[in-house]
C-alpha cells in the first residue's frame, strides 16, 4: 500500500491536478445485477492503480464479510499510485466512537485513509437518523477527530449535501465546518439523489469555499455525483471548475439506479479539453482497456456507444462523413481516438459511400482493385433485403474477396435438406443432408444434431473436412437471431449472426432470409469459406 506522505494535501500543491477517487468497489457494486468477489475487487484495484487512480475505496468493512476479506487481501498488494480507503458512517447517535461497531470495523480495515459519510440534510437527520441537529454535528466532529487522532487521512462525504443545501443552507454548511474544524483532509459534497443541475452545483461549491475561508479553514473540496438526471459528469466538471480538487466516481459509471459519475469521460474531458492533470498521458491511453477489463471482471457487456472508449465512439457510417475523414480525420472527430486507447473505425452499410468500402477494406489489409462500386452496390442490395454488415465484418470481407477477378470458391452448395420431427416421447430430432461440390467432387453427406442448425453444420463439415482438415480448428462460438420485420409476427424475416473462432482469431458473419435455415446456411457458408480464403491468400 502506498506510503502516507506521497499524496499532496494542500490546495496550492495541486494547482491544475485533480485527484481521482474511485468507488467502483463499493458504490459501483450497488448496481443491480453486479456482484464482485473479494478476488475480483483485488483484480480491479490493480487495474485502477495502473491507470493512475489516487484513491481506491475498497468497500464498507462493517457491512459484510466480503468487504472485510478484501481489506485483508489488499494488505499484501503493492500499489504504486493509489491509496486504499475504507468507507463507513459516522458513529451512531447512541454510541461513542470507541464502542461503535462500524467505527471498529473501519479501524480493523487498517487503511491509510478512512472515508466517513455523514448527514447534511435536516430531512435525513430528523426523519432518517431520528436524532437532533446538534447531535448530528457532534457525531460528525467526534468521528472525524477519532481517526485524525490515529494519524489517518480522513475524507468526509457530506451525503445529500446539495438537497440539504436547498432545504437549509445554513445547517448544511455547519455540517461541513464541523468536519473541517477537526481535520478532515477532504470535504466531499455529494449529490446523492443525482437531481442537481450544473449551475446549482457550481454556486454551492463557491459558497462552501467562501464560508470555509471565512472560518480560516482550507481543506480540499471533493465532489460525488450520481447520474439520475444524466448530468453526473457535467455536475462534476462544474464542481471542479468552481474549486473542487478531488472527484469521486466509478469506472463505466456503475452504481445504483442510473449509476454514479463515470470517471472515464470525466478524466478525458478534464485532461484533454480543459488542461487539468488527472493521469499521465501513457495512462490516459489505457482508458479504453481499463473500461473493458473492468466490464469483463464485472461480467457486464461493454457499452459499445460509450463516449471515448466504446467500440462505436469513433465509428463512421455516413458516406459524406467518411469522405471527409479520409482527407482530414479531425473533420468528424472531437479528439484523436489513440489518446484514449481507441481507434477510428469505418462502418459499411446501405448509408455508406465508396470511401467507406475502400477505407474498411484497407484497414483489413484487402485490395479492392477498383471494385469499390460493385461491392458497395452489393451491400446496398443485401441490406435492403435485411442483411446488416456493421457487426458482420467477416461477411463484408467475403464480399470483397468474391468481387476479385481471380476468386475461385473452395466449395459450392448444390442443395440441402433439413428434417425436424418429434418421435413419440423421444423428443425432437433434427437431421440434415447436404450436397456440395468440393474441388470438382460432389459430396453427399448427412448428420444429426441438437437442432436444425447444428445438424446442418455437422453435415457440411462431414463434406468439407476430408478436403480441408484445417476447418476442424474452426468453432462456432455464438449464434444470434434477430427479427427484421417484427410487425409481421411469425412471418417476419430472421437475420442470423454467427461468430466463429480459430484460436485467438474471431470473425462474424450474417445471413438473412424468410427461412431461418437458409439464413443460417448463408452465415455458415461465409464463416467456413473465410478461413479457407485467408489461408489460400497467405500461401500465394
Amino acid at each position: 500500500m502506498r506510503p502516507d506522505d506521497e499524496i499532496p494535501t494542500t490546495h496550492k500543491e495541486l494547482a491544475v491536478q485533480v485527484l481521482l477517487y474511485d468507488t467502483t468497489l463499493r458504490d459501483g457494486t450497488q448496481r443491480e445485477g453486479l456482484s464482485l468477489s473479494a478476488d475480483d475487487k483485488v483484480k480491479i484495484a490493480r487495474e485502477l492503480d495502473q491507470l493512475g487512480i489516487h484513491y481506491i475505496e475498497g468497500g464498507w468493512p462493517g457491512s459484510n464479510p466480503k468487504d472485510a476479506e478484501f481489506f485483508q487481501k489488499i494488505q499484501n498488494v503493492e500499489l504504486k499510485n493509489a491509496r486504499v480507503t475504507a468507507f463507513g458512517s459516522t458513529r451512531h447517535a447512541k454510541n461513542t466512537c470507541a464502542d461503535d461497531p462500524n467505527i471498529r470495523a473501519l479501524v480493523e480495515a487498517n487503511t491509510p485513509v478512512v472515508t466517513l459519510v455523514g448527514k447534511s440534510s435536516v430531512l435525513h437527520v430528523e426523519k432518517v437518523l431520528e436524532t437532533t441537529l446538534e447531535e448530528n454535528l457532534r457525531m460528525i466532529g467526534d468521528s472525524v477527530a477519532y481517526f485524525r487522532d490515529m494519524g489517518k487521512e480522513v475524507v468526509y462525504d457530506a451525503e445529500h449535501f446539495f438537497d440539504g443545501y436547498k432545504l437549509d443552507a445554513e445547517y448544511a454548511l455547519e455540517t461541513i465546518i464541523a468536519a473541517a474544524r477537526v481535520g478532515a483532509g477532504c470535504l466531499t459534497l455529494c449529490d446523492t439523489n443525482g437531481g442537481s443541475l450544473p449551475q446549482e452545483v457550481e454556486l454551492a461549491v463557491k459558497t462552501v469555499r467562501e464560508q470555509l475561508r471565512a472560518e480560516g479553514l482550507e481543506p480540499q473540496l471533493g465532489i460525488h455525483t450520481h447520474n439520475d438526471g444524466a448530468l453526473a459528469v457535467a455536475n462534476a466538471m462544474a464542481a471542479v471548475n468552481a474549486g473542487c480538487v478531488q472527484v469521486q466516481g466509478t469506472i463505466n459509471g456503475y452504481g445504483e439506479r442510473c449509476g454514479n459519475m463515470d470517471l472515464i469521460p470525466l478524466v478525458a474531458n478534464l485532461q484533454l479539453k480543459q488542461g487539468y492533470e488527472c493521469v499521465a498521458p501513457e495512462q490516459l491511453k489505457r482508458l479504453s482497456e481499463v473500461s473493458h477489463v473492468v466490464a469483463a471482471i464485472a461480467n457486464i457487456n461493454p457499452d459499445t456507444h460509450a463516449p471515448y472508449v466504446g467500440r462505436s465512439a469513433f465509428a463512421h457510417k455516413g458516406g459524406i462523413h467518411v469522405a471527409a475523414i479520409a482527407k482530414v480525420a479531425a473533420s468528424y472527430q472531437h479528439i484523436e481516438p489513440e489518446l484514449v486507447g481507441n481507434e477510428l473505425r469505418v462502418v459499411v452499410s446501405e448509408l455508406a459511400g465508396r470511401g467507406n468500402v475502400r477505407m474498411r477494406a484497407e484497414a483489413m489489409g484487402l485490395e479492392l482493385n477498383g471494385n469499390e462500386r460493385a461491392v458497395l452496390q452489393r451491400i446496398k442490395e443485401l441490406e435492403s433485403g435485411g442483411f446488416q454488415f456493421e457487426a458482420a465484418e467477416g461477411s463484408f470481407e467475403m464480399l470483397v474477396r468474391r468481387a476479385s477477378a481471380d476468386y475461385q470458391p473452395p466449395f459450392e452448395l448444390l442443395d440441402f435438406t433439413v428434417i425436424v420431427e418429434k418421435r413419440g416421447g423421444n423428443g425432437v430430432m433434427s437431421q440434415a443432408t447436404v450436397k456440395l461440390r468440393v474441388n470438382g467432387e460432389v459430396m453427399h453427406t448427412a448428420a444429426e444434431g441438437e437442432g436444425p442448425v447444428n445438424a446442418l453444420d455437422g453435415a457440411i463439415r462431414k463434406a468439407l473436412l476430408p478436403h480441408y482438415p484445417e476447418l476442424a480448428e474452426v468453432h462456432l462460438v455464438d449464434y444470434k437471431v434477430r427479427i427484421v420485420d417484427e410487425h409481421l409476427g411469425t412471418a417476419a424475416k430472421p437475420r442470423v449472426l454467427i461468430e466463429s473462432a480459430r484460436g485467438e482469431e474471431r470473425w462474424s458473419t450474417v445471413g438473412c432470409s424468410e427461412n431461418i435455415i437458409e439464413a443460417s446456411w448463408q452465415a455458415l457458408w461465409d464463416s467456413l469459406e473465410l478461413p479457407l480464403l485467408r489461408s489460400r491468400a497467405l500461401t500465394r
